[in-house]
């Protein structure tokens, strides 16, 4: 039984909050006075003891120092206020403490003999140390300086930490009431040497020390991780039980056959995932698998094989793709590596004729397709199947968790598999798709060329349109990739306008497409379908074409403000080309001032998108590397998949053991994890994002 805890407040009916500073609060997300409790602070201010002034600015970085007033000078400059005064400390040193700016409100307030403290950055001349001051304190005669740790709390132009630091001062007592149901069983927290939940808020709004702000930071970024990974476990636990999937059988020679018509051998890194497959599929527990690979790993062939063992059982598959060009270019890839077998292949477009599509619903109705591949199509109410045993989803985290569920609903419980192009470093990959078992296509077949990378300052970029028109004229095509649609959208290269310019300007002799979100569907697939065709010579697009665009005679992605992306997106663009046996390039374009090259280099060392994921899981944090959100995991509020990788770690063995030992959370001990995950939407969506 949980205790019950004091109603929530309002966050302006907290002491210092007044009718002016509470929608201030209210932007920053801090509705009520639970919300401020959990509203930590990312960083402190060491205020505890000062400098000597003999020694001020060898740190580096902000400084204290206490002194006595030996002189102050004030004067007013258009409208600033510049007030110095002059110190000494207790060693007889002398130093300066400096304000400059509108409103400091320090004119007039100091005088010779008293005592202050002072912090700041520190600059030194010929005499002496100056201190740019941002915090101070007038001491009473006598007193010793005590200083203290100051919590520095995300902020807004219109509301500073130090107003946020003093409203939780003012109401902690009351806040420390409002404290959530602990989801960590007071055991793990002995075990881990964590404070209890309430002291652990103390900890990290009032610190005596650092040691004590980073233990209870970490307890709450234990919690988070805890709850994410037992809903997880609960969602994988729940599917170990659920023993009505098709256990499907497989012959002994199946690999070999499939060896056998394939003009290539499989890499060991293919067979390797084909067997972690195929192991699932031989169990009556639904398969839910991730395969993740690198642009051109053979993903298409390893679901070839997922679809030929479930044929062989007598089983249909689905794939869905997110778009209809995406779908026709797994119909061209499957279609040939399933003919040697017999197997029948089925689309399903929104853009279908009638004819076809009835065409089509009969053969998946009747039995006799093996495979139907689509869109958002396969989802609709009068596409049937008689025996579907695979859903393959592709590129899945452009699908609802709605849309998943409504594909696998049309059999009783299929064995699904995911595919993404987007590598993924493992440790983020367990969070985003914490559910999911993972498969890692991890080495390229042989003999692909290496796609020959570049950057360039823009004031070079008349030099890469050469380039450009030189490839063009050698027969072959190119991307040129902007950020931004049109020019609303900041300071951002705009497609539409670059488009114009190189066809008034630059190419005005070559054939040039047009491609971004806004245009309707049936025109953008229009587009890329020419370009397919080879009608189009340069394709001016948005990000739109960053994955499973297949044009093998395009030679040279042209990426535009490239200082923009991530590492892993850019990635993912260069993939677009070097699909063909001729060589290509990628040229990333970034304003002659950025500071960016010797990040963007990266990508011109190497091609292994999984060490340039891990790179740019480094460079930018877990939140939004492309192409892997998934409600409950992009939005940590405490932890951070990078930093915090070993606390994830030891969270997520703690959710393994708690789930095995109590699936249904039931122990009293458990109590307060179970609320906490009935209570968080993010934990709820995880447990169904499969």
């Amino acid at each position: 039984m949980i205790a019950q805890r004091p109603a929530d407040a309002d966050v302006g009916e907290l002491a210092g909050v007044g009718a002016k500073t509470a929608p201030l609060f209210r932007e920053l997300g801090i509705e009520t006075a639970r919300a401020l409790l959990d509203y930590l602070p990312f960083r402190y201010d060491d205020l505890r003891s000062p400098t000597p002034a003999a020694r001020l600015g060898e740190a580096g970085g902000e400084e204290n120092a206490v002194g006595t007033v030996t002189g102050v000078k004030e004067r007013r400059v258009r409208g600033l206020e510049i007030v110095e005064v002059a110190l000494t400390d207790d060693g007889g040193d002398p130093f300066v403490a400096k304000w400059i700016g509108r409103n400091r409100y320090v004119y007039g307030r100091f005088h010779e003999g008293m005592r202050l403290f002072v912090r700041g950055r520190i600059e030194r001349n010929f005499s002496g140390p100056i201190v740019s001051v941002t915090h101070y304190g007038v001491l009473a005669e006598g007193e010793e300086y005590r200083g203290e740790l100051v919590p520095i709390y995300r902020a807004s132009k219109d509301l500073a930490s130090r107003k946020i630091a003093a409203v939780v001062r003012k109401n902690l007592p009351r806040l420390l009431e409002l404290s959530n149901a602990d989801p960590v069983p007071a055991s793990l927290a002995a075990a881990r040497r964590y404070p209890a939940q309430r002291d652990a808020y103390r900890a990290v709004h009032a610190p005596r020390d650092p040691e004590e702000a980073r233990n209870g930071r970490e307890r709450f970024v234990f919690a988070e991780f805890l709850t994410l990974a037992t809903a997880a476990q609960l969602r994988r636990s729940e599917r170990e039980r659920d023993h009505d999937a098709r256990a499907l059988r497989v012959p002994p020679d199946l690999l070999e056959r499939l060896e056998s018509a394939l003009p290539f051998a499989l890499t060991v890194s293919q067979r390797r995932v084909i067997g972690e497959i195929w192991a699932d599929m031989r169990r009556d527990v639904p398969m839910n698998r991730l395969l993740q690979g690198d642009v051109g790993s053979g993903k298409t062939l390893v679901a070839a094989a997922a679809v030929l063992l479930a044929a062989e059982n007598g089983m249909q598959s689905a794939l869905m793709a997110p778009t209809e060009l995406l779908a026709w270019q797994h119909a061209a890839k499957l279609a040939p590596l399933l003919l040697p077998f017999g197997l029948g292949v089925e689309t399903l477009f929104g853009s279908q004729s009638a004819r076809s599509r009835a065409a089509a619903l009969e053969k998946l109705g009747s039995g006799a397709a093996a495979l139907a591949i689509g869109t958002h199509a396969l989802l609709e109410e009068r596409v049937g199947f008689d025996r579907l045993g695979l859903a393959i989803i592709d590129e899945q985290h452009r699908f609802g968790v709605e849309q998943r569920a409504r594909l696998r609903a049309k059999a009783l419980s299929p064995h699904t598999l995911h595919l993404t192009a987007t590598p993924i470093p493992r440790t983020l990959a367990q969070s985003v798709y914490a559910d999911l078992d993972l498969s890692t296509i991890d080495e390229l077949p042989p003999g692909r060329t290496p796609i020959q990378t570049f950057a360039v300052r823009t004031s070079r970029l008349e030099r890469v349109y050469e380039f450009v028109r030189a490839n063009v004229a050698a027969g072959h095509q190119a991307y040129v990739v902007a950020p931004a649609i049109d020019e609303s959208e900041g300071n951002l290269t705009s497609a539409v306008a670059e488009a114009e310019r190189l066809a008034a300007n630059v190419f005005g002799d070559l054939r040039l497409g047009l491609l971004h979100g806004r245009l309707a569907s049936r025109e953008k697939e229009e587009t890329m379908a020419r370009f397919v065709r080879g009608e189009l010579d340069v394709l001016v697009s948005t990000t739109v074409v960053e994955v499973g665009v297949d044009v093998a005679n395009a030679t040279t992605m042209v990426v535009l403000d490239a200082h923009r992306y991530g590492l892993a997106q850019l990635h993912q663009l260069r993939g677009r080309v070097g699909r063909g046996a001729a060589k290509s390039y990628c040229i990333l374009v970034y304003p002659d001032d950025a500071g960016d090259r010797e990040r963007l280099e990266i990508l011109t060392q190497t091609g292994d998108g999984f060490e340039i994921a891990d790179k740019d899981l480094r460079l930018r944090g877990p939140g939004e590397l492309a192409g892997t959100v998934q409600s409950g995991a992009a939005n940590l509020r405490f932890g951070d998949l990078v930093a915090d990788v070993d606390v994830y770690r030891a969270a997520k063995s703690a959710a393994e053991t708690i789930v095995a030992r109590d699936p249904q959370l039931s122990a009293a001990e458990h109590a307060g994890l179970r609320a906490t995950l009935e209570a968080a939407p993010s934990t709820r969506a995880l447990v169904f994002s499969s």
